[in-house]
């Protein structure tokens, strides 16, 4: 069964979504291929304890990795296109290209793109790490602007308002 719970972030909202008590969904407000809300199961905070505790330490500076028990629902090739973005370091960026190549394909860039939008649990399983071959910010979810916001938090551009945008000090 599944449930859902609305959390804070410096993001805006965030709508976690469990099955079985397993993470299976992080989506942002007005996110691209965001299932309808109906599907995401009655509010429950109970799954969601460490998720939100990863979160909160992420948007403090202090988590570059997260550790959580994902359930991610896709096509095999979505999964492994899903399973080496949680291997881009924190931080970093790689290509779509690059991407493709870890697969064994160097010509799937586009379908690594296409995997990469249908992500369904952002920040956690860091999609917005995978930019263009020219460098430049590509179609990102939750918005282009999210995504560069997202990009300067890592790399130390924006660690400080992280914290007060969540309240704290």
């Amino acid at each position: 069964m599944k449930h859902h719970r609305i959390i804070d972030s410096p993001y805006g909202p965030l709508t976690l979504v469990a099955e079985d008590g397993v993470l299976c969904g992080l989506y942002m407000t007005d996110q691209r291929h965001r299932p309808p809300e109906e599907t995401f199961g009655p509010r429950s905070d109970a799954p969601f304890a460490e998720a939100e505790e990863q979160l909160e330490a992420y948007f403090a500076g202090g988590l570059k990795e997260f550790t959580l028990p994902l359930r991610l629902h896709g096509t095999p090739f979505q999964r492994a296109v899903w399973d080496r973005l949680r291997q881009i370091p924190y931080g970093e960026t790689r290509t779509y290209g690059d991407l493709a190549t870890t697969l064994g394909n160097p010509k799937s860039s586009r379908a690594v793109g296409l995997a990469n939008g249908r992500n369904p649990v952002g920040i956690i399983v860091p999609c917005h790490r995978v930019i263009g071959s020219t460098g430049g910010l590509t179609g990102y979810g939750g918005g282009l602007e999210r995504k560069r916001r997202l990009l300067d938090f890592e790399r130390g551009a924006g660690s400080g308002r992280q914290l007060e945008a969540l309240g704290g000090s």
